[in-house]
């Protein structure tokens, strides 16, 4: 049976993954959901029209843990395109989308430039530093800060409920951390509904403002819905790449000789970043709801059904990338495969942000310091889902 609660699953939930590959890649667990792990499995659920919208679960844990949730108050969270499905996730995301643009992504490189090399120098004046809290975190929130025109704000706060906020993604939460994450939803309900108002009064040329006054087909986000997709920016947004940033540096860390051709090969920094994705992702499930039976490896699952897409796995699976799929390999050619962001209709929109992100911060990180190294034990952040390091010391 899958049990990611056993000791040192989210500190290395490979073997794990790989056994399950081996032996029942169409897992039935008794929690009343489904795990794919294979490359190809979830490739297929992932290209498919299920749904995304738990509501539509008919029983089990998380028919139960949808219910506790919806009840808390934090129902508004769930009209973000995360969870929709067509007509609405479709509207969602155009509207978002206009204001999104890899031009407008692109853009951002000087910026992200000057905040990575800002963030280097205080870590050379110190020899050392924990690299989460030095560079992995503030880079990415400070950069959707920015776009999103957010005036000074608590940004340890706002870290700490994002960081409750994301549990929700957990396959499974018990009662105290459900009620924690739903007193971290209406706290940070209550504070993007405060900025939205503040930023009404105030348009300028940011992304809240061209979500507020973005229209698809004659229509315009509700306050609500504005409330989840900012929600969704604002935590989304920086949470992921956290993992990506300090994830790739770890995997680094731990193959020498693939640090050193980074550094001899700067033209492999964008394939680094997709190696990186697909190494260790930084998001390692994502979900869908079976609305009809659903044939997988000639085994049916029946319609209502919570089905675990394991994009982790699935981005290790020997079938696919061949023996060395355990293996970091930066010149990868087909690195770029990877599930990491989805794929289909729900494919991350903010891809191109976080690909930027994690090649600024990556390349010059390693360039800046050739005596970059270890300096102490990585903590990882006890997460199934978005899994990363909660510490991870360097010297340089």
């Amino acid at each position: 049976m899958f049990n990611p609660f056993e000791p040192g699953f989210t500190d290395d939930p490979y073997p794990t993954y790989r056994r399950m590959r081996e032996t029942d890649p169409v897992h039935e667990h008794p929690f009343g959901l489904w795990i794919l792990t294979g490359y190809e499995e979830v490739a297929q659920v992932l290209r498919s029209d299920l749904s995304v919208d738990v509501g539509r679960v008919t029983s089990g844990a998380f028919r139960e843990q949808s219910d506790e949730l919806a009840s808390s108050g934090l129902d508004v969270l769930t009209l973000s395109m995360l969870d929709r499905d067509p007509p609405d996730h479709t509207r969602l995301r155009s509207l978002v989308a206009k204001v999104f643009t890899p031009r407008k992504v692109s853009a951002l490189e000087p910026e992200v430039t000057e905040l990575v090399d800002a963030a280097l120098d205080e870590i050379a004046e110190a020899g050392r530093a924990d690299l989460v809290p030095a560079l992995a975190f503030p880079l990415p929130f400070t950069v959707i800060s920015r776009m999103l025109g957010m005036p000074p704000t608590d940004s340890e706060r706002v870290r700490e409920l994002s960081g409750l906020l994301v549990r929700s993604l957990e396959p499974v939460n018990g009662p105290e951390m459900l009620a924690s994450i739903a007193e971290a939803g209406v706290e940070m309900t209550a504070i993007i509904r405060e900025l939205i108002a503040w930023k009404r009064k105030r348009p300028a040329n940011d992304l809240l403002s061209s979500l507020i006054m973005a229209e698809h087909e004659g229509s315009r986000l509700t306050d609500d819905e504005l409330v989840a997709q900012v929600t969704l920016l604002y935590v989304a947004g920086h949470e992921t790449t956290v993992n990506l940033i300090a994830n790739g540096v770890v995997a680094l860390l731990r193959a020498p000789e693939q640090l050193a051709m980074l550094r001899e090969r700067p033209d492999l920094a964008d394939n680094a970043v997709e190696e990186f994705l697909r190494y260790d992702s930084p998001v390692q499930q994502t979900r869908r709801v079976t609305t009809r039976p659903y044939t997988v490896r000639d085994r049916e699952i029946p319609p209502g059904t919570f089905v675990v897409a394991a994009l982790a796995s699935a981005n290790r699976d020997e079938n696919y990338w061949g023996p060395d799929a355990d293996r970091l390999r930066i010149d990868r050619d087909n690195a770029r495969a990877h599930v990491s962001f989805s794929v289909g209709r729900h494919h991350c929109l903010g891809s191109a942000l976080a690909r930027l992100e994690g090649r600024v911060a990556i390349e010059r990180l390693v360039r800046r310091f050739p005596g970059l190294a270890p300096d102490g034990e990585v903590e990882w952040n006890g997460r199934i889902n978005l899994r990363g390091p909660e510490r991870l010391p360097i010297s340089v």
